[in-house]
């Protein structure tokens, strides 16, 4: 079989997360068949499953965070007793010696000579299980990301996850269950059916807890009724804005009103376990808004957890969501303004199929739009990152690096800015600032890594014949294996995809 540079390239940077260091061979490999090296790990079992041991699921995450929590509150009550004692130890100026500072009392040392007698120790504060998770969790992540073959598979997780979107910095159970929600919600079904993993993103603790729908309750309700409390809407907007049918696809602020009132009482098990196992989901009957609800035309009777259900369902099914998903998955893919052709049939397979992903991946994958398209899109701070760690070869042991990275070029790992998660264009990434700090990281990584390898002999891993003159010569021409690695990791063949 011929080799293909040009399609490898565009194998392992626009599906993938590029060619790995070492003695991989990914760049041959991807050469010979570019769409079936591709394709290859869309057969696997389980592929996107992230089954990692010291991972637990998102109720034991949130029994040991309430445990957390009820021991930070015991240790700073011990600690507010023992400034208390201590105070009392030192009563105020009058043990003062000229200064206005009240004096330590003193002992008798072994000597027989007075010395001072050391403050009791404070208490300790528990290890942050929150923050230890939040690393745990993106270290697994990353080392998936790292070692994957082609890493397609995670490029459809980190696109899912981001569509489906929370923020690790909107409390502590966002940032415990970040990791969770995304093994449990986006992982089991970039490959399965749209509705599937729209089900279970929406009812997942985490998406709950992120836009507030614990707090929503049905102002006819029972617990309406009796607290004095009322609609909140964000995730029903969200959903309709965000999730599934796209801003100007013509709902109303009267159906996102009603779509609201249909799923009052989806919430989740807190810290008291009333109503089941903590961290679970569970509806709230109580706190549904009785009565039939109409909803894009259609009027759903009043089923309790069935009426949301059965309405989340047609609007998964709903042609403008087709058309949304479609030009969302192909832009990040292909381009900002991806081919309207390929929208299309993205669009009548998602529909076809209720919204079979597996079938939407593939068309995209067989199509030659996906294919000639220019290298143009910049690869996201995270796809930056990844891409270098597994060029170089350097599976990550510490996500330290990683996390400070992102957090340094924008991206900190799920912690967008907003609902609609980081852009997807070149606009934002391809920045001059933002191209500064990719420059400052890839010194940064030179300086560690240069001496020990040969940075022409890394192009020929990441590009092949692939590469432009340029490119080969700036890295040829360098002064030094630290600057040539640096103008590498800075090229057109490798920022962009």
């Amino acid at each position: 079989m011929a080799r293909d540079s040009q399609g490898a390239l565009v194998a392992l940077n626009r599906f993938g997360f590029g060619a790995r260091g070492g003695a991989a061979g990914d760049f041959g490999n991807a050469a010979s068949d570019p769409r079936g090296f591709v394709k290859a790990e869309l057969s696997r079992p389980n592929a996107a499953l992230l089954d990692v041991p010291g991972l637990t699921s998102t109720p034991a995450l949130a029994r040991a965070m309430f445990e957390y929590q009820g021991e930070v509150k015991q240790a700073r009550i011990a600690a507010k007793a023992a400034e208390a004692a201590k105070a009392e130890v030192q009563p105020g100026a009058d043990r003062s010696e000229g200064h206005g500072q009240p004096m330590a009392p003193k002992v008798a040392n072994a000597s027989g000579m007075s010395a001072m007698k050391p403050d009791a120790a404070k208490p300790a504060m528990p290890v942050n299980v929150v923050q230890k998770t939040y690393r745990a969790e993106a270290l697994a992540r990353l080392q998936r990301a790292t070692i994957a073959d082609c890493g397609f598979v995670e490029r459809l997780v980190t696109f899912w996850s981001n569509h489906f979107c929370i923020s690790a910095n909107k409390g502590q159970p966002a940032r415990m269950w970040a990791g969770s929600f995304e093994r449990e919600a986006i992982r089991p079904h970039v490959l399965g059916h749209f509705p599937d993993m729209l089900k279970a993103v929406e009812q997942h603790p985490a998406m709950l807890f992120f836009l507030d729908n614990q707090q929503s309750v049905g102002p006819d309700s029972r617990a309406g009724r009796n607290r004095k409390r009322g609609l909140n809407e964000n995730l029903a907007r969200e959903i309709m804005e965000l999730h599934t049918l796209g801003v100007g696809s013509g709902y109303t602020q009267d159906d996102v009103t009603s779509f609201a009132r249909m799923i009052t009482g989806w919430t989740y098990v807190g810290r008291a376990g009333r109503l089941g196992e903590p961290g679970t989901f569970i509806f709230n009957a109580n706190a549904h808004e009785p009565g039939p609800q109409r909803l894009l035309g259609k009027t759903y009777d009043n089923t309790g957890l069935g009426q949301g259900e059965a309405a989340l369902a047609d609007i998964a099914r709903h042609p403008a969501t087709a058309k949304f998903i479609a030009t969302k998955f192909a832009r990040h893919f292909v381009a900002d303004d991806p081919p309207p052709a390929l929208v299309a049939r993205l669009q009548s397979v998602f529909t076809k199929t209720g919204g079979d992903l597996k079938a939407m991946t593939l068309t995209l994958v067989d199509s030659n739009e996906a294919w000639q398209a220019p290298l143009t899109k910049m690869r996201s701070p995270y796809e930056y990152l990844i891409a270098s760690g597994r060029l170089l070869a350097r599976i990550p042991e510490d996500p330290g690096l990683y996390l400070g990275g992102l957090n340094m070029l924008g991206e900190p790992l799920w912690t967008p800015p907003g609902p609609n998660g980081f852009p997807d264009t070149n606009a934002a990434w391809a920045a001059p600032e933002g191209m500064k700090l990719r420059l400052d990281i890839a010194a940064r990584i030179s300086s560690r890594i240069a001496p020990s390898i040969d940075p022409r002999e890394l192009l020929e891993v990441a590009v092949g014949d692939a590469a432009s003159n340029e490119t080969r010569q700036a890295v040829a021409r360098a002064e030094t294996r630290e600057q040539a690695l640096a103008l590498l990791l800075m090229s057109p063949e490798f920022q962009r995809r």
